[in-house]
């Protein structure tokens, strides 16, 4: 019995050490300029989304040709380097997300495919132990401990 190879790639260490040396670089060059928020604080806070880009877009551009309603209240300085910032990064945060993203998906198909190849061998040491073949009993011993089924007890209903 075999498996479906959907996978089979060998990134070279030296590539691996390029990338992650490089990806230290990128966070190092931004470290200065980025902030981190706590969950509490990303929950509380007022978000710009998809939808409301837009707004901000043409309260920029309504600000530049129409400067009087602009209230004292507000900050036109610091909304103007808010918004840059939210233009500069934002394509950066895409591109980090859909490498992130390839990344992810690259490792769980490539571990789906060592686990199956895994339980084949357990499978078939196994199969040996039960066999009484003598060297097969120290593989199937130390990996069965992974394999051991806990029962669950159900909930009792009230």
């Amino acid at each position: 019995m075999s498996t479906q190879n959907q996978i089979s790639v060998e990134i070279p260490q030296s590539v691996i050490a390029e990338v992650h040396q490089k990806l230290q670089e990128c966070k190092a060059l931004l470290a200065p300029y980025l902030q981190a928020l706590t969950s509490a604080e990303k929950e509380s806070i007022f978000k710009m989304g998809d939808k409301t880009v837009a707004t901000v877009q043409k309260v920029k551009s309504y600000m530049a040709t129409n400067p009087e309603f602009i209230p004292n209240y507000m900050n036109a300085t610091e909304f103007l380097k808010d918004e840059a910032l939210v233009t500069a990064l934002d394509p950066l945060g895409n591109l980090a997300t859909q490498l992130a993203s390839d990344i992810k998906d690259t490792v769980i198909l490539a571990g789906s495919e060592a686990l199956a190849a895994a339980m084949f061998y357990y499978g078939a040491a196994k199969e040996a132990y039960d066999k009484g073949v003598p060297t097969a009993a120290p593989i199937y011993e130390d990996l069965s401990q992974r394999f051991i089924r806990r029962s669950y007890k159900k909930p009792k209903k009230e």
